[in-house]
């Protein structure tokens, strides 16, 4: 299994959630998070996205 490559690490993923006005996003990655606050839905989801793209992902996960 030496020619096996992992493209993203399963336990990798994007979050968005509103919390009190505020619309969060948090990546996971690499046993690392990082959360970053947005004031519009619009920007929040595209940082989302592209944060989704750039890991390779199926989705975002709305909570």
């Amino acid at each position: 299994m030496d020619n096996v490559v992992l493209f993203r690490s399963p336990a990798a993923r994007v979050e968005l959630a509103e919390v009190s006005g505020e619309w969060l996003v948090r990546v996971i990655e690499n046993d690392q998070e990082l959360t970053r606050s947005f004031e519009l839905e619009e920007y929040a989801l595209s940082y989302a996205e592209g944060q989704r793209m750039r890991l390779g992902l199926n989705n975002v996960t709305r909570s």
